[in-house]
């Protein structure tokens, strides 16, 4: 018999508003750093780029979906007249707030969703869309201020590449392990995966390192040299503070 294989993501409480609200405010370079920090180095989703219009950042728990490569005689377009298809599904499912992200091999010869399935996800509230393959109707999606991140346009249907197969079950995308509930936020740079059991702790570092990385930016384009500077030495944690003082007695 195999033996089951504990999953560090699972979490007993939905993550908090004000975690997501810090996260959603910190950069994917500060997460990324966060993590590297903690030793997690395989956490920017390779080969993914935002597809919509630039805006806010994304930013919500992971709900995934998995194909498999699509074979002929299943993947038929009746198909989508079964409400239990698992990519109609996945649309109709998932949670307002969350992140429907999906595991599509790093295979962008077919679209794995488009303008009608992703405008769907924005009616329900969903928190955006991640994908390591195509999308098609990527004009349509250039100009929606919904986040969409994926691999690229692809005219093709996803059936004749992709057979979905599981909802919310761990998945890789573009490289990365995903498990449901994990954390995923998204800005122009790219797409993070944060483990859920880490997400209040580096939400409240990651915030602190935005604050410090402002002051040191303020340092370099005054003049000062990066020995010293970047990173900083106890000189310029004495600076930092007495700005940070400063700083916080400002009326907000």
């Amino acid at each position: 018999m195999q033996a089951s294989i504990p999953n560090a993501s699972i979490h007993p409480m939905p993550i908090s508003a004000e975690t997501l609200r810090l996260l959603g405010h910190a950069s994917t370079a500060t997460l990324t750093t966060q993590l590297f920090k903690r030793g997690l180095r395989n956490v920017f989703i390779q080969g993914v780029r935002r597809m919509s219009r630039a805006g806010s950042a994304m930013v919500g728990e992971a709900f995934t979906l998995r194909y498999i490569p699509a074979r002929e005689d299943l993947d038929v377009v009746s198909v989508f007249e079964n409400p239990e298809h698992p990519q109609r599904k996945a649309i109709e499912t998932v949670p307002a707030g969350q992140v429907l992200i999906m595991d599509c091999r790093r295979d962008e010869r077919a679209a794995s969703g488009g303008s009608i399935l992703i405008s769907r996800l924005k009616v329900r509230g969903a928190a955006g869309i991640v994908t390591d393959g195509g999308l098609r109707d990527s004009v349509a999606i250039s100009a929606m201020d919904f986040p969409v991140f994926g691999a690229g346009g692809s005219a093709p249907l996803n059936l004749a590449i992709h057979h979905a197969v599981d909802i919310n079950v761990p998945i890789g995308c573009g490289g990365v392990a995903v498990f449901p509930g994990d954390v995923i936020v998204g800005d122009g740079e790219g797409v993070v995966v944060i483990p859920a059991h880490l997400a209040e702790e580096l939400a409240r570092d990651a915030a602190e390192q935005e604050v410090m990385e402002e002051f040191v930016t303020q340092e370099i384009a005054g003049g000062r040299p990066l020995p010293g500077t970047y990173p900083p030495n106890a000189e310029t944690m004495a600076r930092y503070r007495r700005w940070r003082e400063e700083r916080d007695k400002k009326p907000t």
